[in-house]
């Protein structure tokens, strides 16, 4: 199969594995199983990301990251009439997910389906179906079961706290684009298990070793605050965020120069402009005002390395997401100049 193929057929795979922050077993093992049937052994870290190892030509340890989180929600109590009031999970808009389907994941391992609604869901009954503001006292999940009351949806095993995930809805079109949530941040993961693949059929090895950690929390700001104490230097590779003066597209992998959480390191940022421009990879150089990545996480949690941020241009980020095959393939060919 060839490697662009593998990369969509991967994303698909992996936007359907319901995975918000803190609940990622199941996707960290689809991702553990892939990187193990190309040679490559993995470790787990205690708060439940992988490391997968990739052995170099040389000693010196460098990193790549991608993360496996994703948006979602918890429940965060049961009304009267049977309906779910939520909690968020990561950082987006209750417009963004009204009238969108849901799975509601139990802690004895049920899953149930609902839809996610305001409180006042029909012009046809309330005065203030249009004006009600969105957020998240207003919006509840209707359950697909015969509910009545909150004695009802007790006894079908949902409690507080139990997890909301967010139907994906992916699509890949005959024009090349993928339309998707949870792009951010699984599109790259499956780039990652790309350049897994690529390496591996080609019995090459990197030149430095390399470990990819695949974090578990990034949403909620946590995902690389931990990372192995011999790394050097650092890559997230998350996404490209467009919109309002920035210069990146759904065609081009972005560099990320500064986030919210400041400058990311001037030389390795430099070092991938120039690999792009060399090898003619598509790319923008931006900064994200309103972002963190693993890689500032990693800063944040006192790691001594040298950071920067890619990834493929997504419209609409945190919301019904979009990008295009040739943007993933230019964040892969950017991360093989810079592995090689």
């Amino acid at each position: 199969m060839e490697t662009k193929q593998y990369i969509i057929e991967s994303l698909e795979k992996l936007v359907n594995i319901p995975s918000p922050s803190g609940f990622t077993k199941e996707v960290m093992r689809f991702v553990e199983g892939e990187a193990n049937g190309f040679g490559y052994t993995c470790d787990y870290i205690q708060k439940g990301g992988l490391i997968i190892n990739v052995p170099g030509q040389e000693q010196e340890t460098i990193g790549l990251s991608a993360h496996a989180d994703t948006l979602g929600a918890m429940v965060r109590s049961i009304s009267s009439e049977g309906t779910l009031k939520l909690m968020s999970v990561g950082g987006f808009t209750m417009n963004s997910i009204e009238g969108e389907y849901c799975k509601i994941h139990t802690r004895d391992g049920k899953v149930y389906t609902g839809t996610i609604l305001c409180t006042s869901p029909s012009v046809h009954t309330y005065d203030d179906a249009r004006t009600l503001e969105r957020k998240e006292c207003n919006m509840e999940i209707r359950i697909d079961e015969q509910v009545k009351n909150k004695e009802d949806v007790l006894a079908l095993g949902i409690n507080n706290g139990d997890y909301i995930s967010f139907d994906a809805r992916f699509e890949y079109t005959k024009s090349g684009f993928i339309k998707s949530r949870h792009l951010d941040d699984k599109a790259s993961v499956a780039v990652l298990l790309g350049l897994l693949k690529e390496l591996s059929e080609n019995k090459e090895k990197p030149k430095k070793t390399m470990k990819i950690l695949i974090s578990n929390l990034e949403e909620i700001g946590l995902g690389a605050t931990y990372i192995p104490a011999d790394i050097t230097e650092f890559i997230a590779v998350d996404m490209g965020a467009l919109g309002d003066d920035l210069s990146g597209s759904e065609y081009a992998v972005s560099i990320c120069a500064q986030d919210s959480s400041g400058p990311y390191d001037y030389e390795l940022t430099t070092h991938l402009i120039n690999l792009a421009k060399a090898n003619e990879i598509p790319f923008a150089v931006d900064v994200f005002p309103h972002y963190g990545s693993d890689a500032s996480a990693a800063m944040r949690g006192g790691n001594n390395i040298k950071t920067a941020l890619i990834g493929q241009g997504i419209h609409a980020s945190h919301g019904m997401e979009r990008t295009h095959e040739t943007a993933l393939m230019a964040t892969l060919d950017l991360l093989k100049a810079y592995v090689k």
